[in-house]
């Protein structure tokens, strides 16, 4: 078993913040920190002093840091273009030294989107979308230097890219798709996944999840042992019962 470091700064952390949280998981012996993706806290909180950008924060903890990994948990499919999204992985996992990993899903805080002027298309249209940037990205990623990589996507086609630049992780950063979806998400993470996740989920819940993910494994030919399994649980620390 391997035990990571789930944050959510969009309730409330700067990057000062994370900085001292990511080291101190460091010199911890964790094995990673992983974050949100958000832009908006929940409900009433204003979570300041306001969000801070996912990859923008990652790619500097990657110079501030030396061992851990580090990710998101996960980030929107409605954010940001499939192209630039892999072009910015790549950077930020070059800069760490192949220690990133891309957790990604459909989006779904609609508020958020509505505050920031990002579209939020239905869910099916958001599974769609989240399906072609899978394709983008890890076509993107896996085309060999001096190739061009082209895909004829409803959503987002893309011609005669030079594919570049490259992760250091070889064959790509570890991908990680989560959820409760009975059918979609199994089928994306059979596919495209190095890793599953179920936030905050009980024990039978999980199983329940876990079966329907194995079962599209099996329905493409892939072997479930390929997938590392994890779950989001949740754990309140503070040096006083105020700062809980």
């Amino acid at each position: 078993m391997r035990v990571t470091v789930f944050t959510e700064p969009h309730r409330g952390a700067s990057y000062d913040d994370q900085l001292r949280f990511a080291q101190t998981v460091e010199a911890c012996g964790f094995e990673g920190y992983f974050r949100a993706d958000h832009y908006q806290s929940m409900g009433t909180d204003p979570g300041l002093p306001g969000p801070t950008d996912a990859w923008l924060t990652l790619a500097a903890l990657a110079r501030e840091t030396s061992r851990i990994r580090l990710g998101t948990l996960v980030t929107s499919a409605t954010f940001r273009l499939p192209g630039p999204l892999a072009v910015m992985v790549a950077q930020a996992d070059q800069m760490s030294g192949g220690r990133i990993e891309l957790g990604i899903g459909t989006g779904w805080y609609e508020r958020e989107h509505s505050a920031y002027g990002i579209p939020f298309p239905p869910l099916a249209e958001r599974f769609d979308r989240l399906e072609e940037q899978l394709a983008v990205i890890t076509g993107l990623w896996s085309t060999p230097r001096g190739e061009k990589f082209s895909y004829d996507g409803h959503y987002y086609p893309v011609a005669d890219s030079p594919a570049l630049p490259k992760p250091v992780q070889a064959p790509r950063p570890p991908i990680l798709i989560g959820g409760m979806g009975r059918k979609r998400t199994p089928q994306l993470t059979a596919r495209y996944a190095d890793e599953f996740n179920l936030p905050f989920a009980s024990a039978a819940d999980s199983a329940v999840q876990f079966d329907r993910v194995r079962a599209a494994c099996a329905e493409i030919g892939r072997d479930p042992a390929q997938l590392c399994w994890s779950n989001a649980l949740v754990l309140c620390c503070g040096r006083d019962d105020a700062e809980v």
